[in-house]
């Protein structure tokens, strides 16, 4: 749905011109339309009633009626992840933010713009334990980038604007916004929405040092073992163009974090695949071994180095270009920092490598990629191919892939193996069509992160992948698939395990299997189908495919299809906790 022209005039009206009387709830809508937003998700409730009555009022801005507030935060974050654009929603007071609390904290650990618009109880009874209150600013305090409590109906444009602002630039990530149900009712002169924002103790930077930018060219031009690592930041920043362009003009091999997936085109050989805790050979002996590391927009975590003691008896120079300076030597010292935006300073490295004289040591960089292509010829994604009569949920993955791979597709996950498998074995050739929950590993977030997606792209293929415990935390939005005519399709990999608790348990506890097998599952069929969806049931390796290629017809239709996994299937490689990054597990045979 189309904001028109005259709803954006009104909203985006200067100050002077006509002033309106308007209620809190009114200057709210307004505010969103003058910011672009197309789609809200939320769920009524007391506090936030004027503010539902003022959206009956408009019809520039789509609201979608979830079935649990967590789910329309999610929604609005996969929104948020595959456009680029800030994702918006709206939640009431005290039950209605803390179940938005999971998907706040999911936005924040994956820096994802979003405006969360939460209701409260009037000004007076603020801190009498009135009904449904709740210290908002305090509880997500911690999980935001900022958050505000609007005490003056006055002060309302003002906070969004602030707000969108906050949420989109610099490192991004979710903002609050708290509103007393009086504020949301209570008029003031509205002069329009306003054209600027000044924030004295706010002020990201953008431009990376150029001394720095020259000593990082220097270090990158004489490196004999040189690899780039990127995360989430180079997609966030939309500087996808200027990685592939930088890797292509050097020759350098590359890898992607989970969340960085689709950065550099995984059927590219100078991509090394995903590094990590579950990551390829080539990828982290990679990182282990090289001499000089560029690292962009990533972070270093826990999953992607393993052991930082460990990660530091390799001698290496690192180069570290992120907005965020409180990123930078965080978990590991670099020796040349650089805070800026990350497509401005590639930018810049490019125009620099480009004037260079200086080129590659062409011979010390073949015999690099003749030690990186010696790992990788280990191939350690391979699994049991062969295998007739219990479906391998890496061959679901790999059989999805060549369906889909030259189609529009984006694939939202739950949190699991089945992730990891996404991960490993779809091959992610462009940016935001990878959505996951990556830094708060949250389950659930599949459905409503497809959802989100579908409704921003309707002639996109949009699939969860899950497991049959993520699908359960979120499955009430079946019922939002239905309503607002949003055909995803779900790949379950339904193995009756919580699989990577399983596994650990397997591998770290003696095979202990305490609390992570499913007794009790329902028949997924008939619960797709009583949604008002289309449910198969998949157990042979040989209907893989048929259904699939079912699902794909089925264009206007929620299909949930079922896949029965082998329950013993575990996810290699794997760096199991307090191990360094070229300490993997392969296979069985490790254990």
């Amino acid at each position: 749905m189309e904001i028109s022209k005259a709803e954006l005039a009104s909203a985006a009206a200067a100050h002077g011109g006509a002033t309106q009387e308007l209620r809190g709830a009114e200057i709210l809508v307004k505010s969103l339309q003058a910011e672009g937003v197309k789609y809200i998700w939320g769920y009524p409730g007391g506090a936030v009633l004027h503010i539902y009555d003022a959206f009956y009022k408009q019809d520039t801005i789509q609201h979608v009626l979830v079935r649990h507030e967590q789910a329309a935060v999610h929604a609005a974050d996969g929104y948020a992840r595959a456009t680029g654009e800030v994702g918006v929603a709206l939640v009431t007071s005290g039950p209605g933010l803390t179940n938005a609390v999971t998907g706040i904290a999911t936005a924040y650990m994956d820096s994802i713009p979003m405006v969360i618009i939460s209701g409260q109880v009037p000004t007076a009874a603020i801190g009498l334990d009135a009904f449904q209150e709740c210290d908002t600013v305090g509880i997500t305090r911690p999980i935001v980038k900022h958050n505000f409590l609007v005490k003056d109906v006055r002060q309302m444009a003002e906070v969004l604007k602030k707000a969108f602002h906050i949420a989109r630039t610099g490192r991004p990530g979710p903002v609050v916004v708290d509103i007393p149900k009086d504020v949301s009712f209570n008029k003031t002169a509205y002069h329009g929405h306003p054209t600027s924002v000044e924030m004295r103790s706010y002020n990201p930077v953008r431009k990376g040092h150029g001394g720095q930018i020259r000593k990082a060219l220097q270090l990158l031009l004489s490196a004999k073992r040189p690899y780039i690592y990127t995360g989430g930041g180079v997609i966030l920043g939309e500087a996808t163009g200027e990685l592939r362009a930088l890797v292509d003009m050097l020759g350098y091999p590359v890898t992607n974090t989970l969340m960085g997936l689709g950065a550099y085109p995984a059927s590219d050989r100078k991509f090394l695949g995903m590094l990590g805790m579950h990551g390829t050979i080539e990828a982290n002996n990679a990182m282990q071994n090289c001499d000089v590391l560029l690292a962009v927009g990533a972070r270093f975590d826990d999953r992607v180095i393993g052991n930082p003691k460990h990660f530091a008896q390799n001698e290496r120079k690192i180069i570290h270009i992120d907005i965020d300076p409180s990123s930078i030597s965080k978990r590991v010292k670099v020796d040349v920092p650089i805070v800026g935006d990350v497509k401005d300073v590639l930018t810049e490295l490019i125009g620099m490598v480009r004037e260079s004289t200086s080129k590659p040591d062409a011979k010390a960089l073949a015999a690099w990629w003749e030690t990186i292509e010696g790992w990788r010829s280990r191939d350690c994604l391979k699994y049991d191919r062969t295998n007739q009569d219990v479906i391998k949920p890496q061959f679901v993955l790999e059989t999805l892939w060549n369906m889909t791979k030259d189609a529009d597709t984006y694939v939202t996950s739950d949190v699991g193996q089945h992730q990891m498998w996404a991960a490993q074995y779809y091959r992610f050739d462009e940016p935001r069509r990878w959505i996951n929950s990556g830094g708060l590993g949250t389950m659930g977030v599949g459905i409503p992160y497809a959802m989100g997606i579908k409704l921003a792209k309707p002639d996109s293929e949009v699939y969860c992948v899950t497991g049959e415990g993520s699908v359960q935390m979120c499955i009430q939005e079946l019922s939002t698939c239905l309503q607002y005519n949003t055909p995803i399709k779900i790949v379950s990999l339904n193995n009756r395990y919580l699989g990577m608790v399983r596994q650990w348990q397997e591998l770290d506890y003696e095979g202990r299997y305490s609390h992570s097998y499913m007794d009790a599952l329902p028949n997924f069929v008939k619960l797709a189908e009583a949604y008002g969806h289309v449910g198969m049931l998949i157990e042979r390796p040989q209907d893989v495919e048929p259904a699939l290629r079912e699902a794909r017809k089925l264009k206007d239709r929620t299909v949930f299809m079922d896949f029965r996994t082998d329950p013993t299937e575990n996810v290699f490689p794997m760096v199991q906790a307090g191990k360094g990054i070229t300490e993997m597990l392969l296979g069985s045979e490790d254990l």
